[in-house]
């Protein structure tokens, strides 16, 4: 109940704001795990996803939000846990194992997890080569993969500013990619990357950025 009330609030709030142009909806899978790969432009996305799409979405978030002191710390750390976003700790020597486990086990659990394949947020606006994790978590959840397409968002909060604007912004949801298992030769390293390849190359495709060389 508190989710559904926070969410309502941050939908009133995104679409007096932002007034976000939605497509692809129906291509979400309304229930059983789904992955949800997207391009990332700014720290509003990880909010935009979850108040646009028709399922709970589970992120990742970084355990600062979680471990804050005084007031804002209170805050954060409800705010994150109520919309029930995973912390990590990034100097973690095991945090990108760590935050696969912990994505398989939302997939495991039949529910829908968010993932930005290059990382991290782009600075230079340009779409970046994917990380095969997504891939293996489509692999090993058996989980197919909506890949998403951002655009607007750095405008929101562009790098280095501390408020965010008011400004458009877009997000399409593209056709669902089976994990089909085709290893090639025996060498699941090079299905995993393919796999990843396919999903970057449905992002650039909606989202028209240039890709980063």
């Amino acid at each position: 109940m508190t989710y559904r009330v926070l969410k309502l609030i941050l939908s009133l709030l995104a679409y007096a704001f932002l007034r976000p142009r939605v497509t692809g909806l129906n291509n979400i899978p309304r229930r059983g795990p789904v992955i949800l790969a997207s391009n990332h432009l700014s720290f509003v996305d990880s909010l935009l996803i979850p108040i646009v799409a028709p399922r709970h979405v589970t992120f990742l978030a970084k355990a600062e939000y979680f471990t804050g002191t005084g007031l804002k710390g209170r805050v954060s750390r409800w705010f994150f846990t109520t919309l029930g976003h995973i912390p990590v700790q990034r100097d973690d020597p095991r945090a990108g194992q760590r935050s696969l486990e912990d994505a398989l086990e939302v997939l495991n659990n039949g529910g829908a997890f968010g993932i930005y394949p290059e990382g991290t947020r782009s600075r230079d606006g340009k779409l970046h080569k994917g990380h095969t994790g997504v891939a293996w978590l489509a692999l090993a959840g058996h989980a197919p993969i909506v890949p998403v397409a951002i655009k607007g968002t750095d405008k929101v909060q562009p790098v280095g500013a501390r408020l965010p604007r008011i400004h458009r912004v877009t997000v399409e949801f593209g056709k669902p990619i089976e994990p089909v298992r085709q290893i090639t030769s025996g060498k699941p390293a090079q299905a995993r990357r393919e796999l990843t390849d396919q999903v970057m190359e449905s992002i650039h495709a909606m989202s028209g950025q240039q890709r980063a060389s």
